[in-house]
């Protein structure tokens, strides 16, 4: 099976051809937004990190942001620097630049200031976008696809239809030689011993132990008990009775095929190819941006309830397990699983349905969330706290 895509100098893959306007740090912010706003056919990653913060943070920061301008489905980057920031965006420039792809570097403090840095990057952003504009998709092998997937805003039918339905594309896809990523380690609680068995070997068990483990000790090390954040408000009132009926529900997206290994929450995928887990958390905000840094080219997005929101360089397709949220939330929702619940369709149905429809994105056609733009609340995960 094929797809046209845009095939980078890495070798890589993307299904969009965007130029990355990346702040290095959040003080960085509205300039990129600014620039954005200026030159069509770029997009910024809005977080709120990269200064005063641990040194083990700080290097996860550059190392996520690093991985988000490898991204295949960017063409080109714009690095907007303070100047002052504990991130380090000289190296983001050189490992960004070592890629093959253009990659320019402004610095607000060095220019004069914001008015200034505005009108130098909106230049840099205009170049760099015409220069990327004639690139042309290519046909390649549906070996080269890298997908993320997530539930979020789940209720009971998630884990009895649009999960069932993103574990078949799953499997489909690694049967395919592609690759899938998923996370979520506060949704492994009460089912991690189940990953494990799927491991390819005794050492990626102790692994995703290991990662489960950790989350559980972040929690206590504040007095915390993760059972009582898990499963939230929303989830209860959607019929889910505790965190154990939450991650049976939430692994089902996984499929069934072997466990390859864990990745980092910044870690960018190179040659892995099958079913992999990337340590991250559940809120929506941390793991699009983890699982973009990833370099999947789309994500595929579980709810019940209705979750709307996507990502600004990676297409979020939303596969509704609820018929009911479906013909309440139609406008958002890509796909409706939830004529799974009501006997008209089978999971294989869907199944087939769903991957049609990631064939259709990586092919160029947008998601709805993509349509409406809405995709700007991002955030990295960050593992201490500010100084």
């Amino acid at each position: 099976m094929e797809f046209m895509g845009y095939v980078r100098p890495d070798g890589k893959v993307g299904s969009r051809n965007y130029v990355a306007v990346i702040p290095s740090v959040t003080c960085a912010n509205d300039v990129a937004q600014a620039i954005c706003h200026h030159v069509q056919g770029t997009i910024t990653y809005l977080h709120h990190q990269g200064c005063c913060q641990m040194p083990p943070d700080l290097d996860r920061v550059t190392d996520t942001l690093i991985s988000l301008g490898l991204s295949p489905n960017v063409a080109a980057v714009l690095i907007v620097s303070l100047g002052c920031e504990g991130t380090d965006h000289a190296r983001m420039y050189r490992e960004l630049s070592a890629s093959g792809k253009p990659v320019e570097i402004i610095h607000i403090q060095e220019m004069g200031g914001v008015s200034k840095a505005i009108q130098q990057g909106t230049d840099i952003a205009r170049r760099l976008a015409v220069k990327v504009s004639g690139i042309q998709r290519e046909k390649v092998d549906i070996s080269k696809v890298i997908m993320a997937i997530k539930c979020g805003a789940s209720d009971t039918t998630s884990g009895m239809a649009s999960n069932c339905v993103i574990g078949y594309v799953a499997d489909k896809l690694v049967d395919l030689g592609a690759t899938v990523v998923f996370g979520e380690t506060t949704e492994f609680l009460g089912g991690e011993h189940l990953l494990a068995k799927r491991a390819v070997n005794d050492t990626v068990a102790k692994e995703i132990f290991r990662i489960v483990d950790e989350m559980e000790k972040r929690a206590m090390s504040i007095g915390c008990d993760m059972r009582k954040g898990q499963p939230t408000p929303g989830n209860i009132a959607g019929g889910l009775s505790s965190i154990e009926e939450k991650s049976l529900g939430a692994i089902v997206k996984s499929g069934t095929r072997p466990i390859q290994g864990v990745l980092a929450y910044p870690q960018h995928v190179t040659n892995q190819k099958g079913l992999w887990i990337k340590d991250t958390p559940g809120r929506e905000p941390e793991i699009l941006t983890g699982m973009a840094a990833t370099g999947a080219q789309f994500m595929m997005f579980s709810t019940g309830l209705g979750a709307p929101q996507g990502f600004p360089s990676m297409p979020v397709i939303k596969i509704c397990g609820n018929p009911h949220t479906y013909q309440r939330m139609e406008d958002d929702m890509d796909l409706n699983a939830g004529l799974i619940i009501t006997g008209e369709k089978t999971i294989e149905e869907v199944g087939e349905e769903a991957f049609d429809k990631m064939v259709r994105v990586l092919n160029g056609e947008m998601t709805k969330n993509e349509a409406i733009q809405y995709f700007s609340a991002i955030d990295i995960h960050c593992l201490g706290p500010v100084i």
